[in-house]
């Protein structure tokens, strides 16, 4: 059995009326790939900034030891000195620097005073080799896509003899391909002798690459699971996490859509002039009332230029093409025209664009539509608490109350905030663009079944999904985009994961 490398021994950490980590303790094994999961909210970055050193000794409760010593981080740079390495989702590369530079910044390689350019650039072709990452090291790091910006991250760890690897959903923004490669690296790691703590809410990638897997929920060590033994299985990881059994991940809805078009693009092409490229060439779809569509398609096929150029085109994209809503041919030359048509749009990047993280959760789900709150020019704040109150009971939204600020609230927590803006607005049509990314099954649960609330209620909902597993498992049809076109439409029962991979790689 391999020997223990780090223990995390009764770690309490409190913040301003919250206990976000309650007396945890784990162990991991040296060379093994160890999982945390457990729903949003449940403590997992939390644990890992304390064992980074993010949140210092002394403000927390708790041992961290580390090849039997115990350690007292007073920050980031101590973490380090023992091999500790840490990966957060939003990536900490400059975009304008090379990839030589991103590798060793704040670490460089020195001849006397200066910096060694040329032992540098070396040292950094052997670390892209170690992730599998073929690329000239002078590459600027905003020529790469996600993906390959991930591997220059673990290039970047590796460079400074990292004996600890945590990445804190490192596949939560990445592609089909990329997730695989990404794993694939990582094990190649465990076999070079470097361990992993990785975080995640895929359940199925953590069945596949896990030897351990830790579960947390509200901020306590529910259990810990060896998958040699047999241990790790969805049903298991489900129950721990939210603790009950979820039978479907995707609740079954009966209602039929009508025959009814709500919404119809036909030719629709945008051309972007600030990419210099055409981002649509030619897309054709209907939308019944009372269904959900998904569409599916690789990263950059053109699914969010499709939402965004539909939805006021705020990207001001050079637009070809019918759009017809209810039957009627219209152009919307701002959100709000598509808002007062009735269509609304629950962006990918709710933290960026579509939540404002310093204001309140009553604030967020009234700003879509404050016009209706407004009394003799003044907003009418009983109402808008009203309205706020509602959502929050309807959605079942976690907070303290709707004064607490959304940027406080977890993952999931802060996508019901956000479909409840939309909500407010009182759509026919509400597109959601990747509106699982980043939460736990428990808070995917919840989403799926509001969505089918919504639908049976009458309304129509088009839903942008990277994970086929979530397309299959709540549309009624599925459109496939790739290359800026409509490549294939199937009914859900014709529809498989073989048949979506094939149309949207094969255009």
């Amino acid at each position: 059995m391999n020997s223990t490398i780090l223990e995390m021994r009764n770690i309490t950490k409190v913040f301003p009326g919250v206990k976000a980590l309650s007396d945890v303790s784990f162990a991991v094994r040296r060379g093994e790939i160890h999982c945390l999961v457990g729903e949003n909210g449940a403590g997992k970055s939390t644990l890992m900034k304390v064992l980074s050193g993010v949140y210092p000794y002394g403000s927390y409760e708790g041992d961290i030891v580390i090849d039997g010593a115990v350690q007292q981080f007073k920050g980031i740079a101590d973490s380090e000195k023992v091999g500790v390495a840490i990966i957060y989702q939003e990536l900490a590369l400059v975009p304008e620097l090379p990839v030589y530079e991103n590798i060793f910044v704040g670490n460089e390689i020195k001849r006397g005073i200066t910096v060694d350019w040329n032992a540098t650039i070396k040292r950094a072709a052997e670390m892209l080799k170690k992730v599998r990452l073929d690329i000239n090291p002078a590459t600027p790091v905003k020529d790469l896509g996600v993906g390959k910006q991930q591997l220059v991250e673990i290039a970047k760890a590796l460079s400074r003899n990292v004996k600890i690897l945590i990445l804190d959903e490192p596949t939560a923004a990445l592609n089909e391909d990329d997730c695989d490669n990404l794993l694939k690296i990582l094990e190649g790691l465990r076999d070079q002798g470097v361990t992993c703590v990785l975080i995640s809410h895929k359940l199925k990638e953590v069945i596949r690459i896990a030897d351990t897997v830790t579960v947390l929920r509200d901020g306590k060590t529910i259990c810990t699971l060896d998958a040699h033994k047999g241990e790790v299985s969805e049903v298991a990881l489900i129950k721990n996490m939210v603790g009950r059994e979820i039978d479907n991940i995707y609740p079954r809805r009966t209602a039929a859509a009508s025959d009814e078009v709500v919404l119809e693009a036909r030719g629709w092409k945008a051309y972007s002039g600030r990419l210099g490229r055409q981002v649509l060439k030619g897309i054709d779809f209907k939308l019944h009332k009372g269904e959900i569509v998904g569409l599916a398609g690789l990263m950059g096929s053109g699914r969010t230029e499709l939402a965004r150029s539909i939805f006021g085109n705020p990207d001001r994209y050079d637009i070809e093409g019918e759009l017809f809503v209810k039957g009627a041919p219209r152009r919307f030359a701002s959100p709000k025209g598509a808002i007062d048509a009735g269509i609304a749009y629950a962006t990918e990047d709710r933290k960026r664009n579509g939540l404002i993280l310093i204001q309140d959760v009553r604030e967020n789900i009234s700003v879509a539509n404050l016009e209706s709150l407004v009394e003799r020019g003044v907003i009418n704040k009983n109402a808008e608490i009203k309205v706020a109150n509602e959502y929050k009971d309807a959605l079942s939204i976690k907070t303290p109350s709707i004064e607490q600020k959304v940027g406080n609230l977890s993952g999931g927590n802060q996508q019901k905030v956000s479909v409840a803006k939309w909500l407010f607005v009182k759509p026919d049509v509400l597109i959601l663009d990747e509106p699982t990314r980043g939460i736990d099954v428990g808070a995917k649960y919840e989403i799926y079944t509001i969505m089918n609330r919504l639908v049976a209620q009458g309304m129509s909902i088009i839903m942008i999904s990277s994970e086929l597993p979530e397309i299959l498992g709540m549309s009624d049809r599925i459109y496939v985009i790739a290359g800026g076109k409509t490549v294939g439409e199937m009914p859900i029962a014709e529809a498989s994961q073989e048949k979506i991979m094939s149309l949207a790689t094969n255009y």
